[in-house]
């Protein structure tokens, strides 16, 4: 099939094409390259996509309509996977206005090429964060997402939102996941494991925020890769919700819509996830304990039901796993990565 991808330069865009190109697909990216965080380790990543035959890259913002249809239309595409985004919870606080041009207009103008095309579906990335200060665990895909901690979040409750509607409106098959912590080789380097092995490794203190309190339900990429890849062919069709044991469906009753988590529900400390780290490198972590920041959500816990009775999958890396092939990814190959231009 022929996929259109927009983030492919990121950290789960770049993990998901290199799968579709494995299984014999055609990819065509779709990136800004925005400076967000290393520019270098972006690069890198496309240029192992470059590597494919069947892979195709275009550079440019959402924002920018005129770009972004172009990029789709030389697609032609079956199905659209929207993956990009200006993302980082804390950054939303400094710089919103970017969350507004990227997630809200970029979203708008996805949504609007997927009018024009009709892909066979349809599908965005969320985020646990549309949960907010919702306490009640775990996170049901019915619950309440209407207390947004971040703005980050709130433009991601949006676009479930305006989805919904062009869904709708123009009955696009459309599916929105809901991610839970997504880690692993070729992470982000604002996200905590990053982080943590970097200033473990150089003998740096590590900020430990929420006094090490707050729990997170960690995705490892590969299995998030394999829910959305089963997940692409699970096409909602209006009226004909997935039916299983203690399983509510989020399918519209108006639209050929759903929205899905996609966590293992296992919630794992933050304390325990740092010992993790620790005992992979054989080294302690120097720690600074801090309050919660502005922003954090005490816990995020999912519920995979849903996801299982569609895809019969749920994520299952174990933390030790997960983190293990991020180490020996940062060790082998981050260090001596090219020096690219950004």
């Amino acid at each position: 099939m022929r996929y259109f991808v927009t983030g492919t330069a990121g950290f789960i865009g770049f993990h998901l094409a290199r799968r579709l190109l494995d299984e014999g697909h055609s990819v065509t990216g779709f990136d800004g390259m925005t400076p967000y965080y290393d520019v270098a380790l972006k690069h890198s990543r496309n240029a192992l996509l470059q590597r494919y035959d069947a892979f195709r890259f275009h550079i440019g913002q959402l924002e920018d309509m005129d770009a972004l249809r172009r990029a789709a239309d030389s697609a032609m595409p079956d199905v659209i996977v929207h993956l990009a985004a200006q993302a980082g919870v804390r950054y939303s606080i400094d710089n919103p206005r970017s969350y507004t041009e990227s997630n809200l207009v970029g979203s708008f103008n996805v949504l609007e090429l997927a009018r024009d095309l009709k892909p066979r579906h349809l599908l965005l990335a969320s985020t646990s964060s549309v949960y907010g200060a919702n306490e009640q665990t775990p996170f049901v895909e019915t619950d309440k997402t209407d207390w947004p901690l971040t703005f980050y979040a709130a433009t991601k409750k949006a676009v479930e939102a305006m989805s919904h509607s062009y869904s709708h409106l123009f009955q696009i098959p459309t599916t929105s996941f809901r991610f839970f912590t997504v880690y692993g080789p070729w992470g982000r380097p604002d996200m905590a494991l990053f982080k943590f092995v970097d200033a473990i490794e150089n003998q740096r203190p590590i900020e430990v925020y929420g006094e090490g309190g707050m729990k997170r339900d960690f995705t490892y990429v590969g299995d998030l890769v394999e829910a959305i890849v089963r997940l692409i062919g699970c096409v909602p069709v209006a009226g004909r919700p997935v039916s299983g044991p203690d399983v509510v469906d989020t399918l519209s009753p108006v639209a050929p819509w759903r929205i899905v988590n996609i966590g293992g529900g296992e919630p794992v400390g933050l304390l325990p996830f740092i010992e993790t780290i620790e005992n992979c490198l054989g080294k302690r972590a120097i720690r600074k304990m801090q309050p919660m920041q502005a922003g954090d959500m005490q816990a995020t816990y999912a519920d995979p039901r849903l996801l299982e009775a569609l895809t019969g999958y749920r994520p299952r890396t174990s933390v030790e796993d997960g983190v293990a092939a991020f180490i020996r990814w940062y060790l082998e190959e981050w260090p001596s990565r090219p020096t690219i231009a950004a």
